[in-house]
């Protein structure tokens, strides 16, 4: 079992700059496929970014391509979403996910994903 607890979200201004941050806990963090998504109150749980359990191989959504970067770093069981040039669309409750990974790949679907964390509200302002 891994527990997930994303932090870093708040209010930004258009073209700002956020970075969240996601901290699992146990001890084998590396051979979990990391996730985000986000969501918005009627709207289905969306993918932004997903990272093979390596870190090697990466996937976004074509509508933040060029502006999030997803990392994670294994030594302290992190994975983090670089989020610039935010836009006022980009407003979202922004999640974390894990899965255990049996291929170098990462994962884009909400349904290839076993944990969560609670959620970081995001609010990007015009």
């Amino acid at each position: 079992q891994v527990q997930l607890v994303e932090s870093g979200g708040g209010l930004v201004q258009a073209g700002g700059s956020l970075r969240l941050s996601c901290a699992a806990s146990g001890r084998t963090f590396s051979s979990y496929a990391m996730g985000w998504f986000r969501q918005t109150p009627g709207k289905e749980r969306e993918i932004v970014a997903a990272i093979s359990y390596s870190g090697g191989r990466t996937y976004y959504a074509d509508s933040v391509k060029g502006r999030f970067t997803i990392s994670r770093d294994n030594t302290k069981n992190t994975v983090f979403l670089q989020m610039n040039s935010l836009k006022p669309e980009d407003t979202a409750v922004y999640y974390c996910a894990a899965r255990v990974g049996y291929n170098n790949n990462p994962y884009a679907r909400v349904e290839d994903y076993e944990h969560w964390g609670q959620g970081t509200q995001v609010t990007v302002s015009s």
